[in-house]
């Protein structure tokens, strides 16, 4: 039986990576509609673009006001009845597919027909998991905190996974923990991230001297703590060695990184071509996350051809398989971790590593990305009608 073309509303807070997604489904003329409360861009037509300015409004101004990192964060996530509100007051265009971020796809949900294709974009493992991994760390290295995140949003999240059709997972990990956490694999699907391929290109040459890099925001769920102890071993072998952090600084790692002053370059700000620039002109990317959906800078080193050393949690063993392009440590491991990082200083390994690596990703556009969504979107429908 036939079925009537895709026609897909994506739905958010934020923009996160679906102004690409919606893109990427505009090209196919599969785009119903893009709703989120960051500004357009210019990169969606104006006619399917849905803009919560009110939330806008109330939260842009937090990151460019003293306040600390966490209120700024706490009170975005605090600014949701502003988001209800918004999106009660709008009409849903004529759309098959929802798709909507984690923590905001429940009142669009509630609102669907029987016959809506209804998916999360999961950005993060299943919210236990998340939960449970990101205190494990707060207790070890910020006592007494708790998660930035507030447990009304995990609530929320559970509630989507349970409404949704499908569980759109950027990693092998992400489906991993649904599935142990009860969801029927039938309901995961898998695809890992887009990059710009025009922007990300390979590098011209290896330091002469060891850099390695690391970039996303500088906190315990990502496992910077754990990187700076590793690299103190690596420095005492190799004292030319030079470690460059790219990513805002998270409240709960202050006091952690306050003891490892002077050891570490650290960038809080990068437009992406000074990104590109700091991928090319570095030895290895160095991702130890101890939870994550999937970190897009990994498939970005990947296009520089640059060595990539991350852990499984990180989501990096979707496109990476360990040693042959590119290094899978454990994120707790400092020993294992200095010992890669030490190992990828070779400069025939790392070549080979690279070069893999880039073989593996230099396809995986945003368009490729959207295009594989899109035929599974195709086939879920199908099986509906």
């Amino acid at each position: 039986m036939s079925i009537s073309p895709v026609k897909t509303l994506f739905v958010t807070a934020g923009s996160w990576h679906l102004p690409q997604t919606a893109m990427a489904f505009e090209q196919r003329g599969a785009l119903a509609g893009l709703w989120m409360s960051d500004r357009n861009k210019g990169r969606v037509p104006a006619d399917k673009f849905n803009w919560c300015w009110p939330m806008f409004a109330l939260t842009k101004p937090l990151w460019f006001t003293p306040l600390p990192a966490y209120w700024a964060e706490r009170l975005f996530w605090d600014s949701l009845p502003v988001w209800k509100v918004w999106l009660k007051l709008q009409r849903l265009p004529e759309c098959n597919v929802i798709h909507a971020r984690a923590g905001y796809a429940l009142e669009p949900f509630q609102r669907a027909g029987r016959k809506i294709l209804k998916v999360v974009d999961c950005c993060n493992s299943h919210p236990t998991t998340q939960v449970g991994y990101w205190q494990r760390e707060l207790d070890l290295f910020a006592p007494g905190q708790k998660p930035v995140v507030p447990p009304f949003m995990f609530r929320r999240m559970n509630r989507e996974i349970a409404l949704a059709d499908v569980l759109l997972c950027p990693s092998d990990f992400v489906r991993d923990t649904m599935i142990a956490h009860g969801v029927s694999a039938e309901k995961c699907f898998v695809c890992p991230f887009g990059f710009d391929n025009k922007l990300f290109t390979p590098r011209a040459q290896i330091p002469e001297n060891p850099r390695f890099i690391f970039v996303g925001t500088l906190c315990l769920r990502k496992g910077v703590q754990y990187l700076l102890r590793a690299f103190s071993l690596v420095k005492k072998q190799m004292p030319s060695a030079t470690l460059v952090l790219v990513g805002g600084l998270q409240w709960e790692l202050k006091n952690e990184l306050k003891k490892w002053e002077g050891t570490f370059e650290h960038i809080p700000f990068c437009r992406q071509s000074q990104l590109v620039t700091e991928l090319q002109r570095a030895t290895a990317f160095v991702f130890p996350s101890c939870e994550e959906g999937f970190s897009r800078a990994i498939v970005e080193a990947m296009g520089c051809a640059l060595p990539v050393i991350a852990s499984y949690e990180s989501g990096a063993t979707t496109l990476i398989q360990d040693g042959v392009n590119g290094l899978i440590v454990r994120p707790q491991d400092i020993a294992g971790l200095a010992q890669a990082m030490q190992r990828v200083t070779d400069p025939v390994f790392n070549r080979r590593l690279g070069q893999a690596g880039y073989e593996t990703a230099k396809d995986r556009t945003w368009q490729r990305y959207g295009d594989e969504v899109l035929e599974h979107y195709r086939m879920r429908l199908a099986r509906q009608s």
